[in-house]
């Protein structure tokens, strides 16, 4: 008989109990107090008990009543937490936002918090992957991509070209062997990108003649292995001003030159039109463009 109760029916006892009152528990109910009187005449006929005793002060439990009304009472409490759950849960947007683990670690994730201050609302999740991700297939909000802006199908926006700049262990380049120019680099281990591009095009950004040596070097996929080369002191590096930051801060690194150099490539926040839609992707991208902004400053 149990499983048939009611559930409005037994809410309604709970408030009637709580408060005395018929006409309490309707307004906390915002119903009637007919609707309320009868919720608890359908509850008793269901019982086949009284679970109220009618005084002039109100009402009052009966012995049965009683008994039962404290773990009702503590069932409804869960049911509405529960319910405050899942509202909560309904309230938050997510972000799912896949970049490479060098430029999250080295400039997204130090400036998330000016975003998540901002939008509180937005839960984001970062993907720190070097592989290129299907941004349908594999459930990704966003792609911050480092290339030349052709991307088929998809919304792309220019957020910033990196600078690149010579660096190296500190070790690598003292006792008197401190670089003069551009073409002095050749006279050390050059630790290259994925592509071996990066130190020929620079060489030929200042204007020194081509040499075999420009490509030759360990090469690494991320910027961020490539800099961990350079402070164990393996040779010189080409890398992203932004990244390298800390570790001359730190001592760690030196720039051998003041020669810095716009790579070609360009960083983009990539997405598909349907996504660029959504008020959470939005928010993003607009706080992305004014951190990159900033960033160029």
């Amino acid at each position: 008989m149990s499983a048939s109760l009611p559930l409005q029916a037994l809410r309604t006892f709970v408030e009637v109990g709580q408060r005395g009152s018929i006409k309490a528990a309707a307004e906390a109910l915002h119903v009637t107090s007919g609707a309320v009187s009868q919720q608890i005449r359908l509850l008793e006929d269901r019982l086949e008990m009284a679970l109220f005793t009618r005084e002039r002060q109100g009402f009052r439990l009966t012995e049965a009543g009683a008994r039962v009304w404290p773990s009702l009472r503590d069932a409804f409490e869960q049911i509405d937490k529960a319910v405050e759950t899942l509202e909560a849960i309904k309230g938050l947007q997510t972000l799912t936002v896949s970049t490479v683990a060098t430029f999250a670690a080295s400039w997204l994730v130090p400036r998330l918090g000016r975003f998540k201050k901002r939008y509180p609302q937005i839960e984001v999740r970062v993907e720190a992957t070097s592989a290129l991700v299907d941004l349908r297939r594999d459930r990704v909000d966003v792609a911050l991509r480092h290339g030349l802006g052709n991307y088929p199908g998809l919304e792309a926006i220019h957020l910033m070209a990196p600078v690149l700049i010579p660096v190296a262990s500190p070790g690598l380049v003292t006792n008197g062997h401190q670089l003069q120019s551009p073409k002095d680099c050749l006279d050390y281990p050059l630790l290259q990108d994925s592509d071996r591009a990066d130190w020929p095009l620079w060489f030929a950004a200042h204007n020194v003649a081509e040499d075999a040596r420009s490509e030759r070097g360990s090469s690494f996929e991320d910027d961020y292995l490539l800099i961990r080369a350079a402070v164990a002191g393996q040779g010189l590096a080409l890398v992203p001003e932004e990244y390298a930051r800390e570790e001359i801060a730190a001592g760690r690194l030196v720039q051998v030159l003041d020669k810095p150099w716009p790579a070609r490539f360009a960083y983009y926040l990539v997405t598909t039109p349907d996504a660029m839609q959504r008020p959470e992707v939005q928010a993003f991208a607009d706080w992305i463009k004014e951190e990159a902004q900033i960033s160029r400053r």
